[in-house]
């Protein structure tokens, strides 16, 4: 009787207020097919995916830090005396937004360990991002159809240079002010439009008093609001093209293999980011980073000893340091080649690294989907390029740095930077050919695994005499995983003459694709995979073992 009317009230609306909720808001949103959809969604489990989640846990750190510091800054030029807590700089001249700086890291509660946590988290981002997209660059995640979120994750990495260079230029400590007086000097080196740039930019002739508000603007609306927007993108895109998996028995273009979004994927998540959060408050709190009160305000004539600035930025520095000074004069201008001409090569090859996916597309004529990742050693040509780009990245940031390597072990800074200069050209070179080396070199013990087995540390003597080792045959799943890779054919150019007997002419992209398609694919750049008969040849007892 009184389940009855229970069950009768609830009928009658009196269901939980929750529930009532929940009905209301799927009313007017459609929260309940939404979910069905999208909740029990599967997503691939390896520990490589993790490394986008530190790119976005870290960018959402960043946002939270960023909120609390914006309640204390002031984006102001105009110069205050000093009468803080820092006893050293009493009674300095100084912008307010120095002073509020140091009011932050000493007065407010927490402030100093925000400051580092943000700044922290910003360095973390863009760590975890440049090795995100070689992740997804080695294994060719890029590929059909995701050509478009390798460039909102290419975009999203220069984005987030820049929003770091503008985050630590607002402090107007000394460090910073060399930076954006490095910054300006590049700007000015652009023909025609250079001048009119800086003088917007600043607000009149270096330093101006508007940059750091400009520059406050820039750093908290204008850049964080378009990543913002580039990560949602971003991820709708992943879940619209399913996540990408590693070759393995039961996996293949049609379907994914993994755990559920909910409750599996979301509880592990939430675990790690709270993971992620706590080793960057663990560095912040241990390790010092930007401590602007022993840097002191920024004055125009004098520059920081050791001035660097993050490492990411270090690349672009680089190409400046090592490029020679040359100018040249043109119709009563003068061109600044010495930081132009580096300023241009920065941009082509940024270029190059976001238009990659359509470049092998092109060099391959591949236009399907593809959803399988490749293992590195497998795609030797690709590996070899992305190896040989991070280490001219690195050869940069030795040239970014070379004051610093010159004083901490007391070599010349002009040897130094002709090394650079040498290394630009012959470090890409050398590393190409190694890599692609031992790329062969992996991909030939795969096929003998796959034929022969794996050693097993075994030795046997035969009754003849002769000791061998025993190799232990792969399971299935083993063989499966090492030939399951697609193996390209070089692109051809077709008959030399059409059915007429007259000779065709190839034109001048074809001929270069054709080259280009035989040096990724031809024969001195993959070991053919071993065929079935040669497996059953083997493993049949009639070949040598």
């Amino acid at each position: 009787m009184s389940t009855t009317a229970s069950n009768t009230s609830r009928s009658r609306g009196k269901e939980p207020a929750g529930e009532k909720l929940a009905d209301w808001v799927d009313g007017r949103l459609g929260v309940y097919s939404l979910a069905k959809a999208n909740m029990r969604k599967i997503f691939p489990d390896h520990w490589s995916f993790m490394l986008g989640e530190v790119c976005l846990y870290s960018f959402l750190i960043i946002i939270l830090t960023g909120v609390y510091l914006t309640l204390f800054f002031h984006p102001s030029m105009n110069e205050v005396v000093y009468h803080g807590s820092y006893v050293p700089l009493q009674g300095q001249l100084m912008s307010e937004a120095f002073n509020s700086t140091l009011h932050i890291s000493f007065e407010v509660r927490g402030g100093l360990l925000i400051r580092q946590i943000h700044h922290w988290a910003a360095l973390v981002f863009l760590a975890g991002m440049f090795v995100h997209m070689m992740r997804v660059f080695f294994t060719g995640a890029f590929r059909k159809p995701r050509e478009i979120n390798w460039m909102f994750g290419f975009l999203l990495f220069v984005l987030g240079m820049f929003t770091g260079f503008t985050g630590y230029s607002l402090p107007d400590d000394l460090l910073s002010g060399t930076g954006v007086r490095f910054m300006e000097g590049a700007i000015l080196s652009v023909p025609i439009v250079g001048t009119y740039v800086s003088y917007f930019l600043f607000g009149g002739q270096f330093p101006g008093h508007d940059f750091v508000a400009r520059f406050y603007s820039i750093h908290i609306l204008l850049l964080p609001g378009i990543m913002l927007g580039l990560v949602v993108a971003h991820l709708i895109l992943v879940v619209y093209h399913k996540h990408t998996q590693y070759a393995g028995p039961g996996k293949t273009n049609n379907n994914v293999v993994g755990m559920p979004l909910l409750p599996v994927y979301m509880a592990k998540a939430g675990g790690f980011f709270f993971l992620v959060f706590g080793v960057i408050a663990a560095i912040a709190a241990i390790a010092q980073i930007n401590p602007i009160w022993a840097i002191g305000p920024y004055r125009p004539d004098q520059v920081s000893t050791g001035a660097q600035p993050d490492w990411y930025m270090g690349m672009a520095e680089g190409l400046i340091r090592a490029m020679p000074g040359w100018e040249i004069n043109f119709w009563g201008h003068t061109l600044v080649l010495g930081v132009f001409i580096p300023l241009m090569l920065f941009g082509v090859i940024l270029a190059v690294l976001a238009l990659y996916p359509f470049i092998e597309a092109w060099v391959t004529g591949d236009r399907r989907e593809h959803h399988i990742l490749d293992r590195p050693r497998n795609v030797p040509t690709r590996t070899a390029f992305g190896a040989a780009w991070i280490a001219w990245y690195f050869v940069l940031l030795v040239g970014g740095g070379n004051d610093l390597w010159a004083t901490h072990f007391d070599l010349s800074i002009n040897s130094i930077t002709w090394f650079v200069r040498v290394a630009f050209f012959l470090a890409p070179v050398l590393t190409f050919i190694v890599t692609k080396r031992i790329c062969l070199g992996l991909q030939r013990r795969d096929k003998d695994k796959v034929l022969h087995g794996r050693e097993s540390g075994i030795i046997k003597r035969l009754p003849h005499g002769e000791f061998i080792e025993v190799h232990e045959p792969l399971s299935q799943e083993q063989l499966y995983t090492l030939t399951a890779h697609e193996q390209y054919q070089p692109a051809a150019l077709g008959p030399a003459v059409d059915g007429n007997g007259v000779e065709r002419k190839a034109s001048g992209p074809k001929k270069l694709r054709a080259k280009l398609s035989n040096a990724y694919f031809g024969e001195d750049s993959q070991i053919q995979k071993p065929t079935v008969e040669e497996y059953k040849e083997i493993t049949s007892g009639h070949g040598h073992h």
